[in-house]
């Protein structure tokens, strides 16, 4: 029976009251009373707590069992195969709670470590038993409140391979594997053999068992593995003085690889939040399920489709509308002989199941009954390298309704459009007549696109202004930026991409869009080039150049605090506008002081927003390669689970410290207890807490600060760098707050954080 599990999993991390009693051991004819609890040996806070209700004793016949307390009736038994009834019960230091044989206690008759539920702590097996049959595997709950059997599934192949699959649990398709084990780790598993590695495995297979193991490195960490209601399977850690568990690895990374996380007729969608949306003409099946993170069910249609109301394939009524941009379900029925997609679209209509068809490369594909794993892909431009358009079946009233609200956004783009082409022309006939009375041999405009004034440079002109890329003025994770002078005397800074990119139309596309964005607070885009291979972009020029050589270089003028008070609120300001108030959400994806700009007033502006939409996968790739380090990067980037806006928050925290200091974070000297170099953000945390907010100020400003400003913004990067993303505040919250216009409260210390940096012992 897996209710004792199951009792187990939820009463293990309750913790007991500083009154009642607690032990270790049950003995054979004694009960666990309303006020004592079970504690291991190593004095662990964490009980198995009992309730009024429900008693755990031994019964006669030597096996635990749950009583009820009134009726002395068996709720749940062990039913192990005992000979004799002298018996007790113990919960190990491991967390694994045992029966065995009174006068033999290393003869274990029953341990809950065969019966895991959703969650696997360090030393307990995975895998089978093969002399009793038991199959020790990871099933998860059914949603966040609910222990109940759950959808997916963590277990061996069962095709004998010596690897582990994720599955759901009433299908075989596997949509992640550990790889085989290879005698040393599981091939997808290399970070188990980093240099400092949290969990190690082990493998074993023989005539009896075949089983893995999980071990943590320090035994001093409290950690456990689970397979999640999300069908991902992750690994947390409880640190020292946390109430909550800290998550610090999670595979597969992208929650749409998961196997119909979403349920039938959904999209799947790795680049917003919710991840999970009902198809057009869709409603949600279980909103109830849904609020606790079990999308499972899915969506229904609003209105069924005629063919099922009438019976009638021939002279249906139902329409296909078009789903743009996605990777197409899997199992697809091909269609031969089919020359076009109107036919394509007939066949389908000619049966009640088919809902849904694609035409590719002149190819018929249908699906029947429920469509499961659509995901939106992201295209851009009228072209689409990777993504397909479904073809979804809905009644024909949907399709009305669906036709009509597009003409509407249809409507309003033209309207758009029209203003646009005005414009463009309105600018073309002032560049002509510039053009007619300039008498420059030589010109840098070549096209403009749209109002945004976004000017095309050929690339000989580029390195006219920049006398050949000899004026460098930094360089980055992207490229190398140098000064400019274009023929009017415009200053500019030009940053010259590095690598491979995508394609010139998407190029140009992308660069549109982020020409459109204009803030005080943000850097703005002059133009570009696109020629071949080469990717550049035209800034304004800032003459105060970047944050860090302000900061961090003994040899510039130091930001005395009324201007470094003001940088942190513009770079909020910044972020903000980004995230809350473009048409689409822009996420920076790389904040740090290197990119935030100075003009002359000392004014900040963010640089290079919008590279993660020009470099696609190679802005990840980069950003992930520092993966490991203290520094900028918020813990998301490397448990692997979605990005959303708070990462820039996490990274502003940081930044935010370092314009208090006036030190680098991974290098600010703190003297504790004669430990020098504790990470600094570590140190703010409990200085703060200790209400000396004026030791973390930078030295170099002689004691000229307002303390109240320093001690909130001190408050609002603690906050912004706290572990869990749904702690921290978001870029709009941070404006308000350091305005003056929201009041918060004292943030705990970040237990990730003290983790990563070794535990520094902070006075």
């Amino acid at each position: 029976m897996p209710f004792l599990p199951i009792v187990f999993t939820l009463l293990f991390f309750l913790r007991a009251p500083a009154s009642s009693a607690a032990t270790d051991t049950i003995f054979a004819g004694q009960a666990l009373g309303v006020n004592e609890n079970l504690v291991s040996k190593n004095g662990r806070d964490t009980p198995i707590k009992n309730t009024t209700s429900l008693e755990l004793t031994i019964s006669h016949d030597g096996n635990l069992v749950i009583l009820n307390r009134s009726t002395k009736s068996i709720i749940w038994s062990t039913q192990a195969n005992i000979t004799r009834n002298s018996t007790t019960a113990m919960l190990l230091s491991s967390g694994n709670f045992i029966l065995v044989d009174s006068s033999n206690s290393s003869e274990v008759l029953w341990q809950s470590f065969d019966h895991p539920t959703n969650t696997l702590f360090p030393g307990a097996k995975l895998g089978w038993d093969k002399l009793t049959g038991l199959n020790r595997r990871l099933i998860s709950w059914k949603n966040l409140n609910d222990p109940t059997t759950g959808v997916y599934c963590d277990g061996l192949d069962p095709s004998g391979l010596n690897q582990f699959l994720l599955t759901q649990l009433n299908f075989s398709i596997p949509y992640w594997s550990t790889g085989v084990w290879n005698g040393k780790y599981f091939a997808s598993l290399p970070e188990m053999t980093a240099s400092n590695p949290v969990f190690t495995a082990t493998f074993v297979s023989n005539d009896q068992e075949k089983y893995s193991t999980v071990n943590v490195v320090d035994e001093s960490m409290v950690t456990r593995n689970v397979i999640d209601v999300s069908g991902q399977r992750k690994a947390f850690i409880l640190l020292e003085g946390s109430q909550d568990w800290t998550m610090i690895y999670a595979q597969p990374k992208l929650q749409c690889d998961v196997y119909a996380i979403c349920g039938p007729f959904t999209i799947c969608n790795d680049n917003a939040l919710p991840h999970c949306n009902c198809m057009e003409g869709f409603t949600i099946t279980s909103p109830k399920d849904w609020e606790q993170e079990d999308r499972t069910s899915g969506c229904l249609r609003n209105t069924p489709l005629d063919c099922i109301s009438n019976k009638s394939t021939t002279h249906t009524t139902d329409k296909f509308y078009p789903v743009p941009c996605v990777q197409l379900p899997q199992k697809a029925l091909k269609v031969e002989a089919v020359a076009s997609a109107s036919e394509c679209g007939q066949v389908c209509l000619s049966n009640c199941s088919c809902t849904a068809y694609s035409f590719s490369d002149k190819k018929c594909s249908m699906w029947r009954n429920e469509l499961l794993n659509i995901r939106a892909l992201q295209c851009s431009g009228t072209t689409n390298s990777t993504g397909e358009t479904l073809y979804l079946r809905v009644s024909a009233n949907d399709f009305h309704r669906l036709r009509n609200n597009r003409k509407g956004i249809v409507i309003g783009v033209a309207t758009g459009t029209g203003v646009s082409v005005l414009c463009l022309f309105a600018l073309i006939l002032l560049v002509m007549i510039l053009r007619n009375k300039s008498k420059r041999s030589s010109h840098i405009l070549d096209d403009v696109q749209g109002c945004n004034r976004i000017t095309v440079f050929r690339y000989t002109d580029l390195q006219r202004a920049t006398t050949k890329f000899t004026d460098k003025l930094g360089a980055g994770s992207f490229g190398s930026v140098f000064k400019g002078v274009l023929t009017d005397s415009t200053a500019v800074a030009v940053k010259r991409l590095d690598g491979a990119y995508q394609g010139e139309k998407q190029f140009r596309a992308e660069v549109s869009s982020i020409g459109a964005v204009r803030h005080i607070n943000l850097v703005k885009l002059v133009g570009f080039c696109c020629e071949g291979s080469k990717r550049l972009l035209v800034y304004e020029h800032m003459p105060n150049r970047s944050l860090d050589v302000h900061l961090f270089r003994n040899n510039s003028t130091t930001l005395n605090w009324f201007v470094r008070y003001h940088i942190a609120v513009g770079v909020a300001r910044g972020l903000a506008y980004l995230h809350e108030s473009c048409r689409d959400c822009i996420i920076h994806c790389d904040i740090k002081p290197e990119n935030i700009l100075l003009d002359a007033s000392f004014i900040p502006k963010v640089a290079d927003f919008g590279m993660a939409k020009l470099l696609g996968r190679m802005f990840s790739r980069v950003l992930t390669t520092m993966r490991g380090t203290a520094g900028y990067l918020a813990p998301e980037w490397i448990t692997g689970v979605a990005i959303t806006p708070k990462v820039d928050v996490y990274s502003y925290g940081m930044v935010l410290l370092e314009i208090i200091s006036g030190k680098r974070n991974s290098c600010a000297p703190c003297t504790s207890g004669g430990n020098l170099d504790v990470y600094f953000p570590l140190y703010a945390a409990h200085k703060l807490l200790e209400g000396e907010v004026g030791s973390l100020v930078d030295e170099m400003l002689h004691g000229d600060v307002n303390l109240d400003e320093a001690e909130l913004a001190c408050k609002v990067a603690c906050w912004c760098i706290q572990d869990d993303e749904f702690d921290r505040p978001t870029m709009g919250e941070v404006v308000r707050i350091l305005e003056g216009q929201i009041e918060i409260g004292m943030p705990p210390i970040p237990r990730l954080l003290q983790a990563m940096a070794g535990n520094s012992d902070i006075a």
